[in-house]
């Protein structure tokens, strides 16, 4: 059994003291939990994932590898990242409900050792099949509402700091620091997760891209002929092979360009006319201007859109290589580079609200699963945030949506034919479980 203490905390409270104690083992800190259980279902995630693991026990476990994925991604979910949590909560009667399990008769779930031997037992093979099975998930939701005629894909890289000596860390100069440096790549109309790439610290941003789309791109022309595919990324990525690869598969890019004393010379004469307007109008002034432009290591010439801006803190400029036609204006191409922005709330989100930045593993290869498995939430998350989006309410960050909708006291209660959850009655989040019960579409 859980391990309880019959020892009291008492508080000194007005009108009269408080005494506290944990001694009731039918109650769960994460009444939401059946509202995982059921974006779970939706997607097919646990199973999908479970579906890719190699079954690593020589003789049967009492724990299927879908109830370890459920408990781990469910465990994460509403917060609790360290597997070390699985000491206590494999007691918890409405994880074990979600898991499958009877919350009060049922057999506790896994330990805390188990989990890490899931995680260290997983091969490179079975991520690159997981990844796959995830893209597999994107594929099926993206066309929900349809099948898109255009999929603009954002690349990014985002560091995630380490602080031992894991595998395939390194000293990453641009962000001092020690670190992982994975790849992520969203679809920028609608914010899905398409994949998580997890790559050494000191690799450049831009490492595997062009491989990873050779596996990408195929997947999303097949699963939709003739969709019109468009890339968009910051200067990091600003590799000549990237272009080449893009203009070979007849996909739109635009790309940072960091700055250098040519593109500045050729910028010159914009900047010296915004700084000018600036001067007799005495507000802020930014044009926008394209020039054919060829680098050094370019085996050609290509469309540079560039931004000529008279700020109050001094001139700013900026600069994009597109291959996007003509007939875009270069305003339309800059303004639509700048919507880019936010994908960083999508990292966001993905870091520190799915705990993804959370890869101490000692193996490269384990902490690859884990970023998958971080990944894995941020689907569970996003799709009861967008389930909600669709009930009329407004968006919110993936921590306010566990805040209100999952971090709820509830008392558990195994009956004959069901069971009974009994939640707070004047809980804030009590509208979204209104909301999300309402849905169309929900049996």
């Amino acid at each position: 059994m859980v391990e309880s203490t019959s020892s009291s905390i008492r508080f000194a409270a007005s009108p009269r003291p408080v005494e506290a104690t944990f001694d009731l083992e039918a109650l769960t800190s994460d009444g939401g939990l059946v509202w995982l259980r059921e974006a779970d279902d939706a997607l097919g995630l646990s199973s999908a994932f479970a579906a890719e693991i190699r079954e690593w026990r020589r003789r049967p476990g009492r724990h299927a590898l879908v109830t370890l994925v459920q408990q781990r991604l469910y465990q994460i979910a509403c917060g609790y990242e360290d597997q070390n949590d699985a000491t206590t909560l494999r007691h918890d009667p409405l994880l074990k409900q979600a898991c499958g399990r009877l919350p009060l008769t049922g057999a506790p779930l896994a330990s805390q050792p188990t989990l890490s031997r899931l995680e260290n037992a997983v091969d490179r093979r079975s991520c690159y099949r997981l990844a796959v099975a995830l893209v597999e998930l994107y594929l099926r939701e993206r066309e929900r509402d349809g099948v898109p005629t255009r999929i603009l894909l954002d690349l990014d890289g985002t560091a995630d700091p380490v602080h031992g000596e894991q595998e395939g860390s390194g000293y990453h100069g641009y962000f001092r620091q020690h670190m992982y440096h994975p790849l992520v790549i969203y679809d920028g109309d609608t914010d899905q997760l398409i994949t998580a790439v997890l790559r050494p610290g000191a690799s450049h941003a831009s490492r595997g891209i062009v491989s990873i789309l050779k596996r990408l791109i195929p997947a999303l022309q097949q699963r939709w002929p003739g969709v019109a595919i468009e890339l968009r990324a910051d200067s990091g990525f600003a590799i000549p092979a990237l272009y080449d690869s893009c203009e070979a598969n007849a996909i739109s890019y635009t790309i940072g360009l960091a700055p250098n004393g040519r593109l500045d010379a050729l910028a010159a004469p914009l900047l010296d006319r915004a700084l000018a307007e600036a001067t007799e109008t005495d507000a802020k002034v930014r044009l926008i201007g394209e020039t054919a432009y060829q680098a050094g290591s370019w085996e050609q010439e290509r469309r540079v859109v560039y931004k000529a801006e008279a700020l109050a803190k001094g001139p700013n400029t900026r600069f994009v290589v597109t291959n996007r036609p003509a007939a875009v204006s270069a305003q339309t191409v800059y303004d639509e580079y700048v919507d880019r922005g936010e994908p960083e709330n999508w990292i966001k989100d993905l870091k520190n609200h799915c705990f993804a930045d959370r890869l101490s593993c000692h193996t490269f290869v384990a902490n690859q699963f884990r970023l998958l498995l971080h990944a894995a939430v941020y689907w569970l998350l996003d799709t009861l945030r967008r389930w909600l989006l669709r009930a009329g309410m407004e968006r919110i960050q993936l921590d306010t949506l566990r805040l209100r909708l999952l971090k709820i006291g509830g008392w558990v209660r195994e009956v004959a034919t069901i069971v009974r959850l009994h939640l707070a009655e004047r809980h804030p989040g009590r509208p979204l479980w209104a909301l999300l019960a309402a849905r169309p579409g929900r049996s």
